[in-house]
């Protein structure tokens, strides 16, 4: 029986962790420089929001996405298994999150990239967004991807939409 409790507890921490760490302004109210530096690139200079790019660091110039690459998109599905999948199918169901079909038909590469690694800021600007959060009821947490993770998954929702 202790067992049983052990392997539970496991799993449910498991879970947690799974879900990404909160990444908030520390309380002396500064943010991390690379919180900070991510938000402030992507958006125009009178702070506006351009709902094609987001807010981040990726834009059309650095974000190549001519050619697929089926290896990135099986590393993207890996790292998706873990910090994506408890809240999004691949399918076009909703489950906490909405379903990851047609998602790259729907949005740029740009802002993909910059949602998933920077969701906070967008959610606050991003009308689009702020409905989908008024019927999923959650914030997607800031999962702390790296570049690299954050295009294999952009990689991976390129192959569920059917690139090749």
């Amino acid at each position: 029986m202790k067992k049983l409790k052990l392997f539970l507890m496991s799993g449910v921490v498991l879970s947690a962790l799974s879900c990404g760490g909160d990444n908030k302004p520390q309380e002396s109210g500064t943010a991390p420089a690379t919180e900070t530096a991510q938000t402030d690139a992507g958006s125009s200079s009178d702070g506006g929001y351009d709902p094609q790019v987001g807010m981040g660091k990726f834009t059309t110039e650095n974000v190549d996405v001519s050619k697929f690459d089926a290896a990135m998109a099986s590393e993207g599905q890996k790292i998706a298994e873990v910090k994506c999948i408890s809240c999004h199918k691949p399918t076009d169901e909703k489950l906490v999150g909405p379903g990851w079909k047609g998602v790259t038909e729907r949005r740029t590469a740009p802002w993909i990239m910059n949602f998933i690694t920077n969701p906070d800021p967008m959610i606050d600007k991003d009308p689009e967004l702020q409905k989908q959060l008024e019927l999923c009821m959650v914030r997607m947490p800031n999962q702390s991807l790296s570049d690299q993770d954050a295009r294999g998954i952009l990689e991976y929702m390129r192959q569920i939409d059917g690139a090749k």
